[in-house]
């Protein structure tokens, strides 16, 4: 069966037709050592590319016409001579090859426009998987099944979604289903169908002629709409490249919700200093050391993205920089392997309700930021999961509640666990109630000022200045249900901004206290009337981040983490069963905005005499890894309480169970 290795190379080879001697320096020694001078055991290969040229001896027409040698076969002899594994890339949404010749095969718009650019620039142009083309993807799959037998290790299929349904093909699936193309509701539908349609058709291709190797579609995210299509995949491949359009949030939210799908996870990063396809673009040291180890402390493998260049030969310097993080990856991955994650708070992934190809929601980012600045140990979770681990869950700002929902809420509440809501969270599906039993608000509609103020009290206060807080973003109207006690009450201002009345450059001063409750409290539940995650991704004023926390804290008043360290070091603590261990993994890089592209960061700056209070039962023995030096350590009630001397980077923790 396959294993997914830590240290992988996503090896692009996107190449032009029009570019001579292709594979002309491939040399079969070279290339395997500068692998395993990287520390790189296992490499993606690439069959066929987004060109739709093939590399490898084939029956099919789109055989690159320049190429010099079976390029494909010889990596992958030479690879599986020194035990490095070769996953085959197949692209299947774009192919420019077969766009070029089937333009009738292409994804058409509701304006009848094919998809992709204009015919005087250049760019991808995107398949119909309704069409016929979907049968060419599968008999090159085919081909390349029957060519490499048993060296096939695993298959990538790649851009595997779909933007518009209006082709002629796709109008006739909407016919044979009985849906209106015209309604989005269907559109969506149709575009799921397909999608899911074309993984199962490949899925049982590959396995109709290999039973073994992995198989994994790529769709740059992975969502909750994952999970009807689960069953086709073998592991996960999370495509985030920071620089390249996904941020540095994006990997960590993603894993945190695919870590709990029940398959083995890749992250992938590139060495690109700023995104696919980038030749001779290099990103600093710690910024690729920082991402792959963020992989590591979240329970993934590693997998780092290069193109190589059209002669075969694979650039020495892109092995040197990746050669440099793969040797602390390897000396590492004793403590990573088979980990699974410590973690007491779930917050419900709102992609939920975004079941399109997106990038990350506000209200997600929002509850990441806080809660991993907060040192909290959480998971991302959807309806279908299993919430009977944790203590806490968050709903942040836009989870309204069907009656099966509202159900699992309510179980959860009953069996001891406890609930963060936010502005609609808790909300019936028509908006028009909250949902929950025993919910410590009342709803009546939207608040009539905006913005208006919050001013915390008792508990939510601590570590704030008694002031009421601007709110940027609007919140709802609600009164206090019988028992719930007021954490945080609305100021209002004087009136609204508009062109009657304003005041200042940018909204009206706070006037006067109203009636209206911003934070009430019940039980072991605590609701916000405004939409505080949402607000925090947007603004990142420290006092959404704050009372957050303290309304934790009222809920969790014993987390398994406290320390305090700066909120940039980030805290991820994870067990190995079969080592009767847990491992702490702390991570301190800071990327910086400091150019008008992405975030990225050159310098790691050490934190010394870092204390950490762990609540866990008294172990053995505290360690430092790699260096295998021991750290004291102090009892204190249910907790361990330890300090550690430098984290330059990252440093791991480990502690022996007793």
């Amino acid at each position: 069966m396959h294993v997914l290795r830590f240290r992988q190379v996503h090896l692009d080879f996107h190449t032009s037709e029009k570019i001579p001697g292709v594979g002309a320096e491939f040399n079969a020694d070279a290339f395997v050592e500068t692998l395993k001078r990287a520390h790189v055991d296992s490499v993606t290969l690439f069959s066929r590319c987004h060109h739709g040229m093939i590399y490898h001896e084939t029956r099919f027409p789109a055989k690159h016409p320049n190429l010099t040698c079976d390029l494909l076969a010889l990596q992958i002899e030479a690879c599986h001579q020194h035990d490095i594994r070769c996953p085959i890339y197949i692209t299947v949404g774009w192919d420019e090859y077969m766009a070029k010749r089937h333009p009738e095969w292409l994804e058409v718009d509701a304006n009848g426009k094919p998809v992709g650019p204009p015919p005087l620039q250049p760019g991808w142009r995107k398949h119909c998987f309704a069409s016929p083309y979907i049968d060419y993807v599968i008999e090159q799959t085919n081909e390349v099944l029957e060519r490499f037998g048993d060296e096939v290790d695993g298959i990538f299929f790649d851009i595997i979604f779909q933007n518009e349904v209006f082709s002629v093909w796709a109008l006739q699936e909407f016919e044979r289903q009985g849906w209106d193309p015209a309604d989005p509701k269907a559109q969506s539908a149709m575009r799921e169908l397909l999608v899911n349609r074309t993984k199962e058709r490949l899925a049982s291709a590959v396995r109709r002629r290999n039973k073994q190797c992995s198989i994994f579609f790529n769709a740059g995210h992975v969502n909750p709409s994952i999970r009807l299509s689960l069953h086709t995949y073998t592991h996960l491949e999370l495509e985030s490249l920071p620089s390249g359009g996904w941020g540095y949030a994006h990997f960590p939210i993603t894993m945190r919700y695919a870590r709990t799908l029940g398959l083995d996870c890749l992250g992938m990063t590139g060495k690109f200093a700023v995104s696919w396809g980038h030749f001779n673009s290099y990103k600093p040291q710690p910024t690729l050391e920082y991402e792959c180890m963020q992989m590591l402390a979240l329970g993934a493998k590693c997998s780092i993205g290069d193109q190589l260049h059209p002669s075969g030969k694979l650039d020495q310097a892109t092995y040197d920089l990746i050669g440099s993080v793969y040797a602390k990856v390897e000396a590492i991955e004793e403590w990573c392997a088979h980990a699974e994650p410590l973690t007491e708070t779930a917050v419900f992934n709102v992609e939920v309700f975004q079941p399109q190809h997106v990038r990350i929601p506000p209200a997600n980012l929002g509850a990441y930021r806080i809660l991993q600045e907060g040192r909290h140990q959480f998971d991302f979770v959807d309806h279908q999961s299993d919430w009977s681990q944790y203590r806490v869950l968050v709903l942040p700002d836009e989870v309204e509640l069907d009656d099966t929902l509202c159900q699992k809420v309510e179980a959860f509440l009953h069996n001891g666990g406890s609930l963060l809501c936010s502005y609609r969270s808790g909300c019936n599906v028509d908006g028009t109630r909250f949902a929950l039993n025993g919910f410590p608000a009342v709803y009546e509609g939207d608040l009539p000022y905006h913005p208006d103020f919050v001013r915390p009290l008792g508990a939510l206060a601590e570590g704030l200045a008694d002031a009421p807080y601007v709110m940027y973003q609007r919140g709802l109207r609600v009164k206090p249900a019988e028992g719930a006690e007021v954490l945080g009450e609305v100021w209002e201002p004087y009136f609204n901004r508009t062109y009657r009345h304003f005041c200042s450059h940018a909204h009206t001063p706070p006037a006067r206290r109203s009636d209206d409750p911003a934070v009430l409290r019940k039980g072991r539940i605590v609701y916000f009337a405004h939409p505080v995650f949402s607000t925090f991704a947007q603004v990142g004023v420290p006092f959404y981040k704050q009372v957050v926390l303290n309304a934790l804290k009222l809920l969790l008043p014993s987390p398994l983490v406290q320390t305090t360290a700066p909120s940039t070091l980030q805290v991820t603590w994870n067990r190995q069963p079969s080592r009767r261990c847990s491992v702490l993994h702390l991570l301190h890089y800071i990327p910086e905005k400091r150019t008008l592209g992405a975030e990225y960061l050159e310098d790691v700056i050490p934190l010394y005499q870092v204390p950490l209070r762990l609540r866990t039962a008294p172990p053995r023995r505290v360690y430092l890894a790699p260096q295998g030096t021991n750290l004291p350590f102090e009892v204190q009630g249910q907790y361990v309480q330890v300090t550690v001397p430098e984290v330059r980077g990252r440093q791991l923790v480990v502690l022996e169970e007793a």
